[in-house]
């Protein structure tokens, strides 16, 4: 489904391939750099909405806000790539919630039928974007006490499959688990608030056949997983 990732650098970005519901584009940022596609991040208060900028601001390390803050830039820039408007007039909003109701679901520019998906992780985003719903997800290897922390929490055969495992490969297993299924609850809509158990997505290395999703891995950098979904009519 995604024979490449786009690299998202400091200049403007060449326009690529339109994102279906069957070949989502997915393009990737190391978000350290001073410059996203054309844009310097110490200028983004003039192309974040207020929003964004509040949200940035409440980060109390500079490195963290400088990461939130290019990956929202990037975000707007590949938006505004396939959109056809600049970075600065697009109107992001969330969709209802599909378990309380409140605007806290998916993502989405209103009124158009594109749809993306943000994620960032340690040094690194992704985003994805496709005519369906999307979601995507990129997980730092946890320590392993975090490990054993979210063990119950789990579908009770990931616990098990991660208890089958030598104790230095369940770091790279949970990862890849967490991926897939943050990448399925944020193509739903309903993120962690029905919790982790739920869909069954494997800790092993090839994902399962998940009812109702397009489930795949992605190529990420070292020590990290990620993974990309999309919702099928199945």
């Amino acid at each position: 489904m995604i024979e490449n990732i786009n690299q998202l650098g400091a200049n403007p970005p060449a326009p690529g391939p339109a994102p279906t519901a069957v070949a989502p584009v997915v393009w990737a940022l190391n978000t350290t750099i001073d410059t996203v596609g054309g844009h310097p991040v110490k200028d983004a208060h003039t192309i974040l909405d207020a929003g964004e900028r509040e949200r940035a601001a409440r980060f109390r390390t500079p490195g963290l806000a400088h990461r939130y803050t290019a990956s929202h830039l990037a975000l707007r820039t590949v938006l505004a790539l396939y959109l056809g408007e600049p970075a600065r007039t697009i109107r992001l909003t969330r969709e209802d919630c599909p378990c309380c109701g409140e605007p806290h679901g998916r993502p989405n520019v209103p009124g158009n039928p594109l749809h993306f998906s943000l994620s960032h992780s340690g040094d690194h985003a992704y985003i994805a974007l496709a005519t369906t719903a999307v979601g995507i997800d990129i997980e730092e290897h946890p320590t392993p006490h975090t490990v054993d922390d979210v063990l119950h929490v789990l579908h009770p055969t990931e616990t098990q499959e991660l208890n089958s495992l030598p104790a230095a490969e369940r770091v790279t297993a949970l990862a890849r688990c967490w991926a897939r299924k943050e990448a399925c609850l944020k193509a739903t809509g309903t993120g962690l608030a029905g919790g982790l158990a739920h869909p069954y997505v494997s800790t092993r290395a090839t994902p399962p056949a998940v009812p109702g999703y397009r489930l795949t891995d992605l190529p990420a950098p070292p020590r990290h997983q990620a993974a990309l979904a999309t919702l099928t009519d199945t």
